[in-house]
C-alpha cells in the first residue's frame, strides 16, 4: 500500500479513540464542554486538520477495538490516539495479555490503512494519590504492567510513545485534576506539547502548542465536581475492585515481609567472618 509523507498531505484527518484520558476529563470550556489534549493538539497543525473524538469515559480496550475502532476506520485517519488501558487495569479481572492483544489489534488495523498512532504511558498516581502506602504499590503494580504492555507495542510497531513520566514536574499537582487520575487544563496543555513535538519529529506541520492555560473552575466548582461524579465513579469502581484490591494488598504484604527478611539475612551473612 502507498501512502503520502506527513509533508504531502495539506488536510489533516486526527481522530482520538480511547477513555477518559482521551475524552478530555479534567479540563472543560466555559460552557462545560470537554476539551482536552486531542482539542489542544488539533488546533496547531499548520495544515487544515479534522478533529474526530471517539472515546468514551469507562472504556476497555475491548471496547475501543470492536465499537470504537471501526468508527475511526470511516474516517480514514491519518493520525489516531489510542489511549486506553485504565479501565482495564481497575477490574479485578485484569489481564496484560488480554489488553496487549486488543491495542495491538487495534493499531495493526490502523497501521493497515497507513495511520501514524500516538499511544501515552501512564503516571505514577502513587507520586500524587493520598492513599495508604501499602494501596500505592498494588497500584503501582498495574500501573506499570499496562505501561509495559504500551512498550511492547510501541517497540514492535514503531508508534509513537508519549512518556509522560519523563515530563519535568508532571507529578506537581497544579498539572492534575482534582481526582488525582486525569489530567488538568495545564496537564492537558503539556500533553498536547509532547504529542506535537513527536509529531514534528516524523515530519508533520505542526506547532507547539502555548503552555499554561489558565483553570476556569474554582476550587469549590473542582469540589463539586468531585462530590457528584467522583463519588459516584469510586463507588461503582469499588463494587468490582475493593474485594480484589484488599487481597493484592495483603499479597503486597507478603512480598515486603519477605523482602524485609531477604535483605535481613542478606545483611547477616554478609558480616559473617
Amino acid at each position: 500500500m502507498t501512502t503520502l509523507a506527513p509533508q504531502q498531505i495539506r488536510h489533516v484527518r486526527f481522530t482520538v479513540i480511547g477513555d477518559s484520558a482521551a475524552f478530555g476529563t479534567g479540563d472543560t470550556d466555559e460552557l462545560g464542554n470537554p476539551r482536552g489534549w486531542g482539542y489542544y493538539l488539533s488546533q496547531v497543525f499548520q495544515d487544515s486538520c479534522e478533529y474526530l473524538n471517539f472515546s468514551r469515559p469507562g472504556a476497555k480496550s475491548a471496547e475501543v477495538k470492536s465499537v470504537q475502532l471501526p468508527k475511526a476506520l470511516e474516517t480514514n485517519p491519518d493520525i489516531c490516539a489510542v489511549i486506553v488501558g485504565g479501565n482495564d487495569m481497575l477490574r479485578n479481572g485484569f489481564d496484560p495479555t488480554f489488553l496487549y492483544q486488543n491495542i495491538s489489534d487495534t493499531c495493526l488495523e490502523l497501521l493497515s490503512r497507513g495511520t501514524e498512532i500516538i499511544m501515552v504511558e501512564l503516571h505514577d498516581p502513587g507520586e500524587i494519590l493520598r492513599v495508604p502506602r501499602l494501596l500505592k504499590r498494588v497500584i503501582r503494580r498495574r500501573v506499570n504492567a499496562v505501561n509495559n504492555v504500551y512498550y511492547q507495542v510501541a517497540r514492535e510497531l514503531d508508534l509513537i510513545l508519549i512518556r509522560t513520566r519523563n515530563i519535568p514536574h508532571v507529578h506537581d499537582v497544579s498539572n492534575w485534576h482534582i481526582d488525582r487520575m486525569h489530567p488538568g487544563p495545564r496537564g492537558h496543555q503539556l500533553l498536547a506539547r509532547e504529542m506535537a513535538s513527536a509529531l514534528r519529529e516524523r515530519g508533520w506541520r505542526v506547532d507547539l502548542p502555548e503552555s499554561e492555560v489558565a483553570d476556569l473552575h474554582s476550587r469549590a466548582a473542582k469540589i463539586w465536581w468531585l462530590l457528584c461524579k467522583g463519588t459516584p465513579w469510586f463507588l461503582k469502581r469499588s463494587v468490582d475492585l475493593l474485594p480484589v484490591a484488599i487481597i493484592l494488598m495483603a499479597i503486597e504484604a507478603i512480598r515486603v515481609i519477605f523482602e524485609v527478611i531477604a535483605k535481613g539475612y542478606s545483611a547477616v551473612t554478609a558480616n559473617r567472618p
